[in-house]
């Protein structure tokens, strides 16, 4: 997931206060004793018993904890991309939220004994949104997860190079009925995941057999240029479930690309999407002015997708590979196939 707002850090000085009123950093685990263990990302990330104390940082892991209703739980929660699904409002209203990823430090003032992250960037060696490696969290006694489809090469690495193998639907099941086996609900699991599935397969039955546009994905920079999500971005598998494809798709070796205003036109999209983030408040209607920068801007006058009037606000957080999957393949069906709800 790359993320396009400026890296949001709460300062170091106001998180070592709130380290020293919460009494320091968990202590170390004592090796040995049995647990539950569930192979994620190549580590083995083992449990003595389910987690009572979760940290959850990104849009994704933030809707996955109260999907599987651990939310009371929950010790903080971090950094939305827009608001989450309504049947989560509730649950996010009570749990204490920063706008802003924690420093390390104020990470582990809190406590946690297991954080769950939708982004690889989290747990790297380097970078303005690191919280140290998930190894030095695990010495902690803090446990770790990261989305199957963000897997980055190692522990340690931000790259946005992922294996496109992994960016897969059963990838995310799989996340889903891990961390409910970890967490120790797994019948809620299994409960989400069958909603999940369900949906899915609504959406593909009722996209069947329709034509396919090709859809651009595509985010306005301020300096002209634009971001456009690639083939192994997960918005190529939730395009696919709408019944439609990526128009960049070719593009391979990362998510998200640069280019130019001359590329889009080259394409010419059947469909345009924005790509608008990131802050908690944000509901659709936010994206409509990123729409609108695409379509009054001269350049793309003679695009398919801006004469036939099909450029659509759409939230980056519609892009994630977790519970919301559902939500975001039934959003761009009913705009890519109007004809067909």
């Amino acid at each position: 997931m790359l993320r396009f707002a400026v890296p949001r850090i709460v300062p170091t000085l106001a998180a070592a206060a709130l380290l020293a009123a919460c009494g320091g950093p968990p202590s170390a685990v004592v090796p040995g004793g049995s647990g539950t263990t569930a192979r994620n990302c190549g580590i083995d990330v083992t449990v003595p018993g389910p987690p009572q104390r979760i940290y959850a940082a990104y849009q994704p892991a933030i809707e996955m904890v109260h999907a599987l209703g651990v939310s009371d739980r929950v010790v903080g929660t971090a950094y939305l991309d827009a608001q989450v699904l309504p049947e989560y409002a509730a649950a996010q209203a009570a749990t204490d939220y920063l706008p802003e990823l924690p420093s390390r430090e104020a990470l582990l003032a809190a406590n946690p004994d297991f954080v769950v992250s939708g982004f690889n960037d989290l747990f790297a060696t380097a970078g303005s949104e690191s919280l140290g490696t998930r190894a030095s969290l695990r010495d902690l006694g803090v446990q770790s997860w990261i989305f199957s489809p963000l897997c980055p090469s190692a522990d340690g690495m931000a790259d946005e190079a992922i294996d496109p193998a992994s960016v897969t639907i059963e990838n995310v099941y799989s996340d889903v009925r891990d961390l409910g086996r970890l967490f120790g609900v797994e019948d809620r699991a299994a409960r989400v995941v069958a909603d999940m599935q369900a949906r899915i397969a609504a959406v593909q039955q009722r996209v069947a057999g329709a034509s396919r546009p090709r859809v651009a994905v595509v985010r306005p920079q301020d300096d002209g240029t634009f971001r456009v999500a690639g083939g192994p971005d997960f918005v190529t598998r939730i395009l696919d479930i709408a019944g439609a494809d990526n128009a960049f798709a070719d593009l391979q070796g990362r998510r998200n690309f640069p280019v130019g205003p001359e590329e889009i036109v080259a394409r010419d999209p059947d469909v345009i999407l924005t790509s608008t983030c990131c802050d908690g408040s944000y509901t659709l209607s936010d994206a409509e002015p990123d729409a609108e920068r695409i379509r009054t801007n001269p350049a793309f006058a003679g695009l398919s997708a801006v004469r036939e009037g099909h450029v659509y606000g759409f939230l980056f957080a519609d892009r994630a590979a977790g519970v919301r999957v559902p939500h975001a393949a039934e959003l761009v069906a009913s705009l890519v196939h109007p004809d067909r709800r």
